[in-house]
């Protein structure tokens, strides 16, 4: 998010007046319900929004917009404030008495007004010793009230400082919190700082703020801030590095500053560790210049210590069990009832050599039973198995299908706010089997972290699908692992017979074969698990999708429009965009909910929401879907179901929260829902790929229906060319076996 807070497009209006009484103030955002006395209005008017310390008595200058709330009326909500003090003797009478100033309660307030009249506020400001001349102020409370008075001057003349920059109050708040009474001297000396220590400014808002202030265009600290700028969206894209003649590329366009600057910027971040520099010429009669990544330092770190980690966990494989191959899948053929395929055994006589490994297949092709095979193999032997996935919703999924307790990653390093993963190498995961399922959605980052907390003589496998979306964050590495050879490999491709008479499972396998999936015929009498409607104009799928959601789905096949269909969408934006079809969906799934706007957003009761990102004092985690169930207008808070789990959300918390009707596909990874519904048009052109069509089918596990036209599905299954991912873990791992 690279904002500062104002609410573009809407009309805006100024309001001023005095600050009569203070409803409601969070410390922490500056989140603010104030009543306001103006002039020519007999009632109070209610003004919400981020303020700074507020005080009654204050005259504030505020614009912002009116609007109607559906239970309270009328309510002006600030974009912006400014703070000057009051004049009249009511008003300093008020201001003082708040509580503003350490030392200053009502009684005294009123003391020193009664003494000073409209002069008050000079005479604290010019000449405080006159303050002696009140009855109950001594020396020790004159200089608690001189303190308090410099405090609350310098808060004044920073959030004044700030706005004069557009900066809003909200952003401000979180500024002076930061800094404190260094604000005023980080922001002027170096306003790029803001980019990486406030959350929601970025490089831009930064970039903006500094060009006020009078900084160059070709200032060595801007070019460097847009670098590292240019670098962190490399990474949001799911690169671990730019090769160094695309990264100056990209930074002379986004920063319209000569190639040399930019050189010159990674030269010296290069010096100040903040990057790392690897020459990718591998042939020296070959060579190339320039031909070289450039890694931000914390994810080449990570690149690094994947590599050699898991060099040495293959070396170290531990104690092998005690069983003969034969006698252990006879075993495990009259245990769980089931005869493994060639590449399942395959899998279970790697398991009992103790050595790590890699498990990928398509839905139907056995992995959840193989996994079954190789967890009764240890427990037979004694052996502690734990399980992990990265998101709640595949651990919940793992531990029904196996019958195993699960864990997400972070729940089973012990990840702390503040203080990390408390499992790592000086303190590893006491088991001797860690199996990590739907190992394509890892990082870079969480892998680094799994693998530090995994010992020598534990086996890890890794479970996944390959050809699945990649992870959200930099990093391919489950494909990568794979592509290098360096671990043994289950490829798991025969589809079982059970699975054989789901249209989801065979065409989901249809797809990865670049065919058109098969049809439901209209002439067969039994229900479906795969249909495809068509419908060409993005206008028509939008009322399609409502349709099939609100009405034709639950009817024909049962399922709850609210808990067990899910829309999945290639895009956030657009008619067929995960915003837009959540609009329209929550108008027809739940219209009459009780419900706050926050954002531009309205939530409502009976809302589905999903997560968006990690929240570990809460422990709910990216991904998480729940539905609001309570909105407390007094205590500013929104009570939201999680599972069976309730958890409270601030009214300043809610930008972690998002409808969930409809979510893109990528969040979708990990997760299973019993319907989903898919817009595949072309109008998703640029996202149309043939595994992003994969992952979204295998998502559905009973009912999967796509609405749109065989032409933008044709597209996707001829694109078979992922997008590029600059990460180096493969050949780290080549070169260090070598």
């Amino acid at each position: 998010m690279d904002s500062h807070g104002k609410a573009a497009g809407r009309p805006q209006a100024t309001l001023e007046g005095m600050l009569e009484r203070v409803t409601y103030h969070d410390q922490e955002s500056g989140y603010t319900v104030a009543q306001l006395k103006v002039k020519g209005k007999a009632d109070l008017v209610t003004v919400v929004g981020h303020m700074a310390r507020p005080s009654a008595g204050s005259i504030l200058h505020l614009t912002g917009k009116w609007e109607i709330h559906s239970k309270f009326g009328p309510q002006f909500r600030l974009v912006s404030c400014r703070t000057s003090q009051p004049a009249s003797e009511y008003g300093i009478r008020k201001y003082l008495g708040s509580g503003l100033v350490r030392g200053i309660g009502p009684e005294m307030a009123h003391r020193i007004v009664n003494r000073f009249g409209r002069e008050t506020l000079k005479v604290i400001e010019e000449t405080p010793r006159r303050l002696l001349e009140v009855e109950g102020i001594g020396p020790k409370r004159l200089e608690m009230i001189r303190a308090a008075w410099k405090a609350q001057k310098q808060i004044r003349e920073v959030m004044i400082f700030l706005q004069s920059h557009d900066i809003s109050t909200a952003y401000a708040v979180r500024i002076y919190k930061a800094y404190g009474d260094d604000c005023l001297q980080v922001v002027t000396e170096n306003p790029y700082r803001l980019a990486t220590d406030i959350w929601g400014i970025g490089f831009l808002t930064a970039d903006r703020i500094a060009s006020r202030l009078g900084f160059s265009s070709n200032s060595s600290l801007r070019v460097e801030a847009g670098l590292l700028y240019t670098l962190n969206k490399a990474s949001d894209e799911g690169h671990c590095y730019l090769p160094y003649r695309e990264l100056v590329s990209r930074c002379v366009d986004i920063l319209q500053v000569p190639q040399e600057a930019v050189r010159q910027a990674v030269a010296d971040l290069t010096a100040a560790k903040q990057l790392v520099i690897e020459d990718l010429n591998r042939d020296p009669d070959d060579f190339q210049p320039d031909n070289k990544a450039v890694y931000p330092a914390s994810l080449h770190l990570c690149e690094t210590s994947i590599a050699k980690r898991l060099l040495r966990l293959d070396a170290d494989a531990g104690q092998r069990l005690a069983y003969d191959p034969g006698s252990a899948l006879a075993w495990i053929r009259q245990r769980l009832k089931i005869k493994l395929a060639p590449n399942q055994r395959k899998a279970v006589e790697t398991a009992i050599e103790s050595r790590p490994m890699v498990i990928t297949g398509g839905p139907g092709t056995g992995k959840t039973t193989l996994i079954k095979a190789v967890i009764e193999l240890y427990r037979r032997a004694s052996k502690k198995v734990f399980l992990a996935a990265p998101t709640g919703r595949a651990a919940k999924r793992m531990s029904e299908a196996t019958g195993h307790p699960a864990k997400t990653i972070h729940r089973l390093l012990g990840y702390k706010p503040g203080r990390g993963f408390q499992k790592n190498d000086r303190n590893p995961l006491d088991c001797d089997l860690l199996i990590v399922d739907e190992a394509s959605m890892i990082d870079t980052v969480l892998m680094h972290h799994l693998l530090k907390a995994v010992a020598g003589p534990s086996t890890l496998i890794l479970v996944g699908d390959v050809n699945q979306l990649p992870s959200v964050g930099p990093g391919n590495v489950l494909k990568d692992i794979i592509a290098s050879g360096i671990l043994p490999v289950v490829r798991l491709k025969e589809i079982f017979r059970q699975a054989r008479r789901s249209r989801i499972v065979i065409n989901a396998h249809r797809i990865l074969e670049g065919k058109m999936p098969l049809d439901h015929n209209p002439g067969d009498s039994h229900l479906s698990d795969y249909y495809f409607i068509n419908q060409k104009e993005p206008e028509e799928v939008l009322r399609t999708v409502n349709t099939l959601v609100a009405k034709r789905i639950p009817k024909r096949f049962g399922f709850s429009a609210l808990d067990e269909i899910q829309v999945l969408t290639p895009m956030h934006r657009g008619t067929l965009g995960a915003l837009n079809l959540n609009r329209v969906l929550q108008q027809s799934l739940n219209p009459s909910g009780e419900r706050i706007e926050h954002g531009g957003r309205h939530l409502a009761i009976g809302d589905r929401v999903m997560q968006q990102r990690n929240d570990y004092e809460k422990d709910v985690f990216n991904g998480d879907i729940g539905f609001i169930t309570a909105i407390d207008r007094s205590l500013k808070r929104v009570s939201i179901r999680f599972d069976r789990r309730l958890v409270q959300y601030d009214f300043n918390e809610l930008d972690q929260i998002s409808l969930a009707y409809a979510v893109s596909i990528h969040k979708a990874q990990g997760s299973e829902y019993p319907a989903v519904v898919v817009p595949v048009t072309t109008q998703h052109y640029v996202m149309l790929q043939r595994n992003l069509v994969y992952t979204a089918l295998t998502r559905a596990s009973r009912l999967a229906v796509l609405v749109g036209t065989k032409q933008a599905l044709a597209i996707a299954l001829g694109n078979d060319t992922p997008r590029k991912r600059y990460t180096g873990l493969e050949s780290k791992l080549r070169f260090a076996r070598i």
